[in-house]
């Protein structure tokens, strides 16, 4: 039999071929776009955050940023880090989410401070956490995420999620019926608390890793 999945973010040529040699159909669009904002980084100071890859790009289209790359990086997903070492920076530490990356920052390094590049709809797990733990943390808003939603009217067998605003974007125009949902973290996931039980989880908050949830879940039907 054969499968159609929905992508909620436009993939790469190679992870769309990696679903397609597994003889799974692809529908795809962008529910969610990013809009990069200026901002002044006058009061940033200790070590940086970085939820997503968004947020440091975001941080880069400032012309000093560069003299950042001696700070401590802190950042979620492997994807992300990749991207941080790429220009320069080092990464202190990296979580699987905002939750994760929160717990090691409040267990290991409570005596710093921080800076926290983030989006307009990110979420309040770490800021809270944070301030819980009376940590000082500056906040500077980089970019922001813009809901694009769209009717899809191709019947689909799952959907891929990558984030909780695509989640948001989709059920604008759209229901959650009898379709798998496969999302890039449990942050994306808790999204969908309530509106479905047919959730599965990548392993590494990666597009590739919900790639191959989206083989491994329907080569076993």
């Amino acid at each position: 039999m054969a499968y159609r999945v929905l992508s909620t973010k436009k993939l790469q040529p190679n992870q769309k071929l990696y679903l397609l040699n597994a003889g799974i159909a692809v529908v795809e669009a962008d529910f969610i776009g990013i809009a990069y904002k200026p901002f002044d980084l006058d009061d940033t100071g200790g070590s940086l955050i970085f939820t997503s890859s968004n947020g440091f790009k975001g941080f880069l289209k400032h012309t000093a940023s560069g003299m950042f790359t001696g700070s401590e990086v802190f950042c979620v997903g492997h994807k992300t880090k990749e991207l941080i070492n790429l220009h320069g920076f080092t990464v202190t530490s990296v979580a699987n989410d905002a939750e994760a990356l929160a717990e090691i920052i409040v267990s290991n390094y409570a005596d710093g401070q921080f800076t926290f590049f983030s989006g307009s709809m990110r979420r309040d797990s770490l800021p809270d956490a944070l301030a819980e733990a009376n940590i000082p943390l500056t906040e500077i808003e980089v970019y922001d995420t813009v809901l694009q939603p769209q009717k899809i009217t191709t019947p689909v067998d799952g959907i891929l999620f990558f984030s909780p605003s695509a989640v948001q974007s989709y059920l604008q125009e759209n229901t959650i019926t009898t379709e798998a949902c496969f999302c890039i973290g449990a942050t994306t996931a808790a999204a969908l608390v309530g509106i479905t039980d047919k959730v599965i989880v990548a392993h590494k908050p990666s597009i590739e890793n919900v790639i191959v949830q989206v083989r491994g879940y329907f080569a076993k039907l």
